[in-house]
């Protein structure tokens, strides 16, 4: 049997073979679509090479691209688990051609690999045409030998692609498996196809048209080929069986997930395994590809997705964390193909086993009101009320679509309408569609420049001045041959020494200036990876295409990036190695003032900790060795030990920066890192390192600040400044401060039992005072009531208890007015609280200083009131209750 990872490896082998670039898959979040959540197919990352905005160095390639279908548009969700083909993560094998080769070889190579390197017996296989598209139909019969009634015309859309509205498209050839006829079903197109025995396993698409408008359709001048293999579906052909969760890849996630739950992977809870196995690859690799659960966005699906799983793990009787344990069995079976899973196993396992313990509250509060709701229904098939399935998602964070596959476990669904009512009423934001990818859309100006022009060569890591040719200006969003005076332009040169903002890090500001015409840049931005956009205004005379401008960037700002720069690097390694390796940088700002710096964390640091790492970086910046750059492939780089950052996009070529001295073997330097920035010569250029705060930014994301280098020394300087504007305020050095606060500290408690207990005899008669309160009998009950001014409210229950311990027997009323408000307060003894209580007294003298009730316990209450001028009155009340 061929293992899921034998077949893969054996597909982009004999593409390689047969003049292929093999490329690694993308990831998961599309960078050059705006319109995608995430990659959903293998042709995404070579979309822009079809519509010819982008240029490869190859014209043939070959991929298996990771996919994910949860939302939008192409959304497998609530299917996945009780079908055999439906998955919300997948990888797509496919063959490309770049004007390269067309149907005649594409056919070839197909049918080739499926019948001979594959082995699958042709006398199962069927193929589909589009119904006018004669030449395919011919080149299969001539090519793989196969009769007419296996070749089938479709005549639907689903055998035509298209990229869009517009643009590239083409008729599609579609090859099904025969599965056998013990499973109910027909070939495509036949009335019973949509039955389980005849499978697509590989879509070939013959891109040779473009759709201009919707009713005109010209031919490409170079056509080109897109396929897409599903690898779950032919590896459950190529091993013979039926259902892809039966595949070798998916029994071992089973497994693995009944071997932890002692649940049995086939019994009545077969759906749970499946589901949890399905999502937790899409977890797995949507962590690693930098996505974190949130509340919006691609971080909103992740959570449903980690969700839904946990709530099977759940219904199976999983009372721990199950997820977590299962990422390490997925980073065996797939790591060796995908190494982001195993270098970011640390940050998946954490954020599952967060996520998890914090959706285990959730999900028990939300089951029980659900099982509630459902006892009230009217009969046995009555649907779920949307307002029921909109409070749980509202109140309790339950979505939608865990209540509508509870429901569909007990035969029930939900009211859709009802729900989306309750929706639209609240305008709850988390049913907003998808509107963007996160990213800026990338206009096509920038892509037809960069075809016409080339990259912006970059001259900054080694001068900050320099002459450019300026080879584009766009002005209002379109491209001018010239600007004058006053003009906002963006100006694009052949070469510049300014830096575009990428990275975290501020693009550069300064001047271009040529003859008479001076342009001021406020920014600069970077646009396809290397096209570098300079944002200004023109000061003076005018500027055109084929100018050469001197360049000069701002050398002071441009110092205080570079340090701030440098110093997240170190930065980032002190805090892996203080918190542990599981700490990823999820965003950051390099500025000329401060830094900022993102990482993945669960918790707070402490004290402790941000000591630990201030001395980390301070230690680095004081040995101040040089910084190295080294430029190697990525795979190279990473080998070596370089931190990448998960989902980022990396060229050919990557810049590894290395900085400060090894602390472990195994290392060429305490920070290597891929970065494209620009950075300090050394680490003593940095000059200091200060972290000024530390808080959270959402779930599992802390955010640091700092300053480096001056900025720091300023803020050292007003620390010093004001310690020692404190400690001569109390007239001490600002060594003796912490003392001398310390000891006013416990001065002033002293004075406050003093004073306290100097009112209390006051209160009573004592500590020389001349009289005390009268002692007063009531109906055979001794009294003592006292109006006391400027005594503090808490003070009374000590009063009171002086007071009852002088009576021995008998009631204590006190009321202490502050601000014109007044505090009343009754003690009773406790040999009288069977017949007088203190609550009713004190209610029956509270309303007389305007306050509502009061509360205590028989032998003390209390009560407040906004006025303090009817004090004597509440006393009164309370003698009269008595």
């Amino acid at each position: 049997m061929k293992t899921v990872n034998d077949i893969r490896s054996a597909f982009l082998d004999y593409f390689g073979r047969n003049g292929h670039t093999v490329v690694q898959s993308a990831s998961l979040v599309p960078h050059n679509d705006p319109t995608l959540m995430f990659t959903n197919a293998g042709m995404v990352p070579f979309k822009n090479v079809f519509t010819g905005a982008e240029t490869r160095p190859y014209t043939r390639a070959a991929s298996s691209q990771k996919c994910v279908r949860a939302g939008g548009k192409h959304n497998d969700l609530d299917n996945v688990g009780y079908t055999a083909r439906h998955h919300t993560f997948f990888e797509m094998l496919g063959n490309f051609s770049f004007a390269d080769y067309f149907k005649d070889e594409a056919i070839h190579l197909a049918w080739s690999l499926i019948t001979k390197d594959f082995g699958i017996a042709a006398d199962r296989l069927t193929v589909t045409v589009y119904h006018d598209d004669d030449q395919a139909f011919d080149l299969w019969r001539k090519i793989a030998g196969l009769p007419e009634s296996r070749i089938i015309r479709i005549p639907t859309s689903d055998n035509f692609w298209s990229m869009g509205e517009t643009g590239p498209c083409g008729p599609c050839s579609e090859i099904f498996y025969d599965h056998g006829d013990h499973i109910f079903g027909g070939p495509p197109g036949s009335p019973d196809q949509d039955g389980d025995r005849f499978v697509e396993i590989w879509n070939l698409v013959f891109m040779q048209f473009e759709q201009l408008t919707p009713s005109e359709r010209v031919p490409l001048p170079k056509p080109c080929i897109d396929t897409g293999m599903g690898l779950e579906r032919v590896a459950a052909v190529l091993q013979g069986v039926h259902d892809n969760y039966d595949t070798d890849l998916f029994r071992r996630l089973i497994e693995a997930s009944a071997d932890l739950t002692n649940v049995a992977a086939d019994g009545d809870h077969k759906v749970s395994h499946r589901v949890i196995a399905d999502h937790l690859r899409s977890s797995c690799f949507l962590i690693a590809d930098g996505v974190l659960p949130s509340n919006e966005g691609r971080g909103y699906v992740l959570r449903r997705i980690m969700r839904r799983a946990m709530r099977h793990a759940h219904m199976i009787g999983a009372r721990e964390p199950l997820m977590h344990r299962l990422a390490p069995v997925l980073s065996a079976e797939m790591g060796s193909a995908y190494p982001e899973l195993l270098r970011a196993e640390a940050l998946i396992r954490e954020t599952l086993r967060i996520e998890e313990e914090r959706f285990k509250q959730t999900l028990e509060r939300g089951l029980r009101l659900l099982d509630e709701a459902v006892q009230k229904l009217p009969s046995d098939d009555a649907a779920l009320p949307g307002d029921v399935a909109f409070k749980l998602y509202d109140t309790f964070g339950f979505p939608l679509d865990l209540t509508q596959d509870a429901m569909r476990a007990q035969g029930r669904s939900v009211d859709l309408d009802g729900f989306n009512t309750s929706m639209a009423r609240q305008k709850a934001e988390a049913r907003a569609a998808w509107a963007g990818s996160g990213e800026a859309a990338t206009e096509s100006v920038w892509f037809d420049i960069r075809e016409r022009v080339g990259a912006s060569e970059f001259l900054g890591y080694s001068t900050a001045k320099a002459e450019g040719k300026i080879v584009a200006i766009v002005k209002d969003g379109g491209e001018v041959d010239h600007a004058t005076a006053g003009d906002e332009v963006v100006v694009i040169a052949n070469q510049t020494p300014f830096y575009g903002e990428s990275g975290g890090q501020m693009g550069d500001v300064g001047v271009l200036t040529g003859g008479k015409s001076k342009v001021t840049v406020c920014d600069t931005a970077k646009k396809l990876g290397d096209l570098i956009l300079h944002m200004g205004k023109i000061d003076s005379g005018s500027i055109k295409v084929g100018d050469i401008v001197e360049m000069e960037i701002d050398v002071e700002r441009r110092g205080k990036l570079r340090a701030n720069h440098s110093a997240t690097h170190l930065l980032h390694e002190a805090l892996r190695r203080v918190l542990g390796p599981h700490v990823t940088q999820k965003g950051s700002l390099v500025a000329p003032e401060r830094l900022r710096f993102d990482i993945s964390h669960p918790k707070g640091l402490s004290a402790d900790e941000i000591d630990a790492v201030e001395i980390d970086v301070n230690r680095m910046v004081r040995e101040n060795d040089a910084v190295t750059t080294r430029v190697m492939t990525p795979d190279d780089a990473i080998k070596t030990g370089a931190l990448a950052l998960f989902g980022e996009k990396y060229g050919d070529e990557v810049r590894v920066i290395s900085m400060g001295r090894p602390v472990d073997v195994n290392r060429a330097a305490f920070s290597v890192e891929l970065c494209g920035g620009t950075h300090v010569e050394r680490t003593g250029d940095i000059g200091f390192f200060k972290i000024v705060s530390e808080g959270a930014v959402s779930s599992g994301i802390r955010r640091i600040e700092a300053f480096t280098g001056e900025a720091a020394r300023r803020h050292a300087v007003d620390q010093e400044t004001r310690l020692r504007d404190a400690a001569q305020t109390l007239k001490v050095s600002p060594l003796e401060l912490k003392d001398r606060i310390q000891a006013l500290v416990e001065d002033r408690k002293a004075l406050e039992r003093e004073v306290s207990e100097l009112r209390r005899k006051v209160a009573l008669g004592g500590g020389g005072a001349a009289t005390g309160p009268a002692v007063r009998d009531i109906n055979g009950v001794k009294f003592i009531a006292q109006l006391l001014d400027g005594v503090p409210a808490k003070d009374l229950r000590g009063l009171a208890d002086a007071a009852k311990g002088q009576l021995g027997s008998g009631i204590a009323a006190f009321v202490a007015v502050n601000d014109g408000k007044a505090a009343l307060l009754v003690g009773v003894t406790d040999d009288l609280t069977a017949k007088y209580s203190a609550v009713d007294l004190v209610r029956a003298g509270a309303e007389a200083i305007g306050g509502k009730g009061g509360g205590g316990r028989p032998d003390m209450a209390q009560a407040g009131g906004p006025d303090g001028a009817n004090a004597q009155a509440a006393l009164d009340a309370v003698m009269a209750a008595i």
